[in-house]
């Protein structure tokens, strides 16, 4: 009896050492954690097994980033939800934390958080060591040499950069605040890691509340089944509207690229840019349908060099696939009347 006994509370006793929750005063303290770990995101030291209430997802259309593999979690405290938005970033209670990890196959680069502190979003970059045991922050980013054949038979060597902070706030600016970009329900709303439908099983885990009964989906990017219009806008969105919207960072351009963007002209169709120079590629405006070795955006689309390419952060490659969508998708297009 004695034996069963003790069985029963060491068992008890692995179970409690195994419910490792996130820290509350570490995320919503005003000074970044040195260390990843200090947050208690994950149970173990490589961060890949969450913690209790840490919920690994994913979104139908990811931002390309150099061909990364991103490892996506999220934590809402307890007690709290995030509140459906049709059209723009679930609005998330303070305490949230938005976790994305890069990564070549079993090997991270970084680890960005988003955390929701009481005064706004904020966006902190952590760089993981050569041991894989720990990744420290990094508010400066970090340049990483990336051997031919890592992140893609095919891809050649290349520097990846780990953005700074300034950086990330570019890319996450809404306004004058930052804000998450991936996040959206049209984004969010397929079968994710679960095996389950995410949104309804963020409803049922008490994640997500005031969700309506129809819920929009967006297409996805590469799927032939969709048209090429809706592929090549579901591409946009993801990978350039953060920056290229109303509240982005490259408003003044007055092209607007998100999903809900009915008005072709603000997509760049027959559109002059507000800024000329070698960014042009010689081309007069940003699409000309039909012709897309005249158009800017499959100009700056094909192009890795500085100061060319778009986006103009958070890769270092051509996504020939993406640059290969836009072409078609304004090779179909019909000539401005």
């Amino acid at each position: 009896m004695k034996h069963v006994l003790l069985l029963i509370l060491s068992v008890a006793l692995v179970s409690c050492a195994k419910a490792v929750r996130p820290d509350m005063s570490a995320i919503l303290n005003d000074t970044p954690a040195a260390n990843l770990s200090e947050y208690g995101l994950f149970e173990d030291a490589g961060a890949r097994q969450p913690s209790q209430g840490v919920v690994k997802y994913d979104l139908i259309n990811p931002l390309f980033s150099d061909h990364a593999d991103k490892h996506r979690f999220l934590f809402v405290p307890d007690g709290h939800s995030a509140v459906y938005r049709e059209d723009d970033v679930l609005d998330f209670p303070v305490g949230t934390v938005l976790v994305k990890t890069f990564a070549y196959d079993e090997r991270y680069l970084e680890t960005r958080l988003l955390i929701h502190k009481r005064d706004g979003w904020e966006a902190l970059p952590y760089i993981w060591n050569e041991t894989q045991t720990e990744a420290h922050y990094a508010p400066i980013g970090k340049r990483i040499e990336i051997a031919a054949g890592v992140a893609g038979s095919d891809v050649p060597a290349f520097t990846y950069a780990v953005p700074n902070k300034n950086q990330c706030k570019t890319c996450h600016q809404n306004g004058d605040e930052v804000h998450p970009i991936g996040p959206k329900v049209r984004n969010l709303n397929h079968q994710g890691p679960h095996g389950v439908n995410q949104i309804s099983d963020w409803a049922e885990r008490g994640l997500l509340t005031q969700l309506p009964e129809q819920v929009p989906v967006m297409a996805r990017a590469f799927d032939p089944s969709e048209t090429i219009d809706a592929q090549a806008r579901a591409y946009l969105d993801i990978n350039c509207a953060h920056c290229h919207k109303a509240a982005g960072s490259a408003s003044n351009s007055g092209l607007w690229l998100d999903w809900e963007i009915s008005d072709p002209v603000k997509w760049g169709v027959g559109k002059h840019p507000t800024a000329a120079g070698r960014g042009s590629g010689d081309a007069l405006v940003v699409i000309e349908p039909g012709k897309p070795l005249a158009s800017i955006m499959s100009f700056r689309v094909g192009s890795n060099e500085p100061g060319i390419a778009m986006p103009e952060l958070g890769r270092a490659l051509v996504h020939a696939e993406g640059a290969a969508l836009i072409d078609a998708w304004i090779a179909q297009m019909d000539a401005v009347p």
